[in-house]
C-alpha cells in the first residue's frame, strides 16, 4: 500500500511502467499490481498490452486477466465483455470454463433489485444456462445452478411486485389504458406468474391475488357480467381452499363465498 509520504513516488514507478516499450516487464508489473490488489494500474497496463500480445503464448493469459482485474474492482460490465471476448476467441483453452462461468458472475454482480427492469437479469441466466450446458461436468455448476435459481427468483418477486400493484390500484380507472381494469390485470398477471413459475414459493401470494380480484371484479361489475364473475370468483375460491388447505386466507375465502352466494341468491 502507498501511505501519502510514499505517494509520489508509487506513482512516479506506475508511470515510468505504463511508459515503458518492454511489453514484458509491463505485463510482469501488471501482473504484480493484481497481486497487490492494485486493480486500476492493472488494468490500465493490461489494456495497452493485450493487443500486441495477441497470437503470442501471453495472449491468453493477459486477456483473462484483464477480465478477472475488471471484476475484482467491481467493474462488471466491462469484465463481462472482457470474459465473453475470451471465450469466444479461446473456446478451447484451460481457461475457458472459468471464463463461460464469470460472463454469468459479472452480469449477476450488475443485476438490479427486482422493482427494476430485469433485462440483466435474463442475460444473467442465459450465461449460466450456456455454461452449464457447455461444461455440464463442471465443478462450478452447483454454484451456477445456486445463481440461476436467485436470479429466477428475482423475475418471480417483480411478477408479484407487478400483480399486486394491479391489485393496490383497484378500482383507479386512470391506469386502464386499454380499456380492461387492474383486478383483470392482476389476475392476468398472477396466472402467468403461475404457470412460467410452478414451483415459486410465492404460489399462495399469486393464488391469494387471483381469488381477491375476482371477488372486488365480480363486485364491482356491472349487471350484464355480475353473475358469471360471481361465479368464477365462488370456484376461485373453492379451488384455493382445496389447494392451500392450512393457509391463513382459508378464512377468508370462506367469507367470499358467503358473499358470493348471497349475491347470487338475489
Amino acid at each position: 500500500m502507498c501511505f501519502p509520504v510514499f505517494l509520489s513516488s508509487c506513482s512516479g514507478e506506475f508511470n515510468k511502467v505504463y511508459k515503458s516499450t518492454d511489453k514484458a516487464y509491463k505485463y510482469e508489473y501488471a501482473k504484480e499490481c493484481f497481486a497487490k490488489g492494485k486493480f486500476d494500474n492493472s488494468i490500465a497496463l493490461l489494456q495497452d498490452i493485450v493487443t500486441y500480445f495477441k497470437g503470442t503464448d501471453n495472449a491468453q493469459e493477459s486477456l483473462y486477466l484483464l477480465g478477472m482485474a475488471q471484476f475484482s474492482n467491481r467493474d462488471y460490465e466491462s469484465a463481462s465483455e472482457t470474459f465473453r471476448k475470451y471465450y469466444s476467441t479461446y473456446p478451447k483453452s484451460d481457461l475457458a470454463e472459468n471464463a463461460s462461468f464469470y460472463i454469468g458472475e459479472s452480469l449477476f454482480m450488475s443485476v438490479p433489485e427486482p422493482r427494476l427492469d430485469q433485462t440483466l437479469t435474463i442475460s444473467a441466466m442465459n450465461a449460466y444456462q450456456q455454461f452449464m450446458d457447455n461444461f455440464p461436468e463442471s465443478k462450478l455448476r452447483k454454484a451456477a445452478e445456486d445463481k440461476l435459481f436467485k436470479l429466477q427468483d428475482n423475475l418471480v418477486e417483480k411478477e408479484y411486485l407487478s400483480a399486486k400493484l394491479y391489485y393496490d390500484l383497484g378500482g383507479y380507472f386512470l391506469n386502464c389504458t386499454t380499456g380492461g381494469s387492474n383486478y383483470e390485470a392482476c389476475i392476468i398477471t398472477s396466472q402467468n406468474a403461475l404457470k412460467e413459475y410452478p414451483y415459486s414459493d410465492k404460489r399462495e401470494l399469486f393464488s391469494l391475488l387471483i381469488m381477491k380480484s375476482k371477488f372486488e371484479l365480480a363486485r364491482q361489475s356491472v349487471e350484464a357480467k355480475r353473475e358469471d364473475r360471481y361465479r368464477d370468483a365462488e370456484d376461485e375460491c373453492y379451488g384455493f381452499i382445496n389447494e392451500y388447505p392450512d393457509s391463513k386466507d382459508v378464512e377468508l375465502a370462506h367469507k367470499y363465498i358467503e358473499r358470493c352466494k348471497k349475491e347470487l341468491r338475489n
